[in-house]
């Protein structure tokens, strides 16, 4: 089961409120604050597919660009006997601690199924 839509490279999460019953979500991974709406799933997708084609439209107007950028590095927290390991195996494969992990990482993204 997916819990997000996917549109020309972009993901959206969603989410639903009992109370307005209505689903809801945002564009993921971009400088800015959009959202969609929608009563229905077709029209969820609809509104996601504008959001973006419009949050596009506009970052080209003002020659803005719409990705988030990242600074790649992030702080990650393993419990110690796992940071002993794989401090130790980066040692047996003759690699740092930051080769291990993006080794690892970039294995995750190419086999992402194994995360479900």
């Amino acid at each position: 089961m997916k819990n997000y839509l996917e549109y020309n490279g972009y993901i959206g999460t969603l989410e639903f409120s009992a109370d307005d019953k209505i689903f809801f979500g945002k564009i993921q991974g971009i400088n800015d604050l959009i959202t969609f709406e929608g009563s229905s799933v077709n029209e969820l997708e609809k509104s996601f597919e504008e959001a973006v084609d419009d949050y596009l439209e506009t970052c080209k107007l003002l020659n803005k660009a719409p990705d988030k950028s990242y600074k790649g590095s992030f702080n990650v927290r393993v419990s110690q006997e796992l940071h002993r390991k794989i401090a130790l195996l980066a040692t047996k494969k003759g690699l740092n601690l930051n080769e291990v992990v993006k080794e690892a990482l970039s294995y995750i993204i190419k086999h992402e199924e194994i995360l479900n």
